[in-house]
């Protein structure tokens, strides 16, 4: 499938190029044995899931080193596509579901990705601090932020307070009510399709 679209946003290296395109075939060919996003999505998959998950990387651009813990990755969003964006930024993809994670690991290795680690682990019992932790809409946020506990590193390396990064659509602002200092950034800033005018990155600093 063309990624057209990414490159329309992003200047991919020629490396990246290859890996993205790969990936979103790996992704049709694996959703083919497992239902890693909707079957009426796959046709989109590079709008509503590859360029979804890349806002985040038109919001920061992290640096070396940097350490991302995404949680709830289910088949590897957003984890996959930045992990191709940000060869040498450490991510982390968790998720409770053992088959989703195996195809994660299975085109982190077809893809080289050498800077992902995947395993299936609840997030409450995951140990290590990240500079930032992303998700895509897994739940609530309030009850996001209690998977969240204690796992934020205070060291800043991005030029910005290390935080919650969290993709979301629809009505939530009663969610924030007890969340002041959170930012809510319109997707639609940076990409103009349909799609993308109810979707929102809501970022909480540490």
């Amino acid at each position: 499938m063309d990624i057209e679209l990414i490159n329309k946003y992003f200047k991919l290296s020629p490396i990246q190029e290859k890996q993205m395109a790969l990936a979103v075939e790996l992704y049709i060919e694996w959703n083919q044995k497992i239902n890693i996003v909707s079957r009426k999505d796959i046709e989109q998959i590079v709008e509503r899931h590859f360029l979804h998950s890349l806002a985040i990387a038109k919001f920061i651009r992290f640096k070396a080193g940097t350490k991302v813990l995404d949680i709830g990755t289910g088949g590897g969003f957003p984890g996959i596509p930045l992990a191709i964006m940000f060869p040498e930024t450490e991510f982390f993809l968790s998720d409770s579901i053992a088959k989703k994670i195996k195809v994660v690991n299975e085109i982190a290795m077809a893809l080289d990705l050498e800077n992902v680690t995947a395993e299936a682990i609840r997030a409450e019992e995951i140990k290590d601090k990240f500079d930032f932790i992303v998700s895509r809409a897994v739940t609530a946020f309030p009850k996001f932020m209690t998977f969240c506990k204690k796992k934020i590193s205070g060291k800043e390396k991005n030029g910005m307070p290390n935080g919650i990064i969290y993709l979301k659509g629809g009505e939530f602002k009663s969610e924030l009510k007890n969340y002041n200092k959170a930012e809510v950034l319109e997707i639609s800033n940076y990409f103009e399709e349909e799609f993308f005018e109810t979707k929102k990155i809501i970022y909480l600093p540490y």
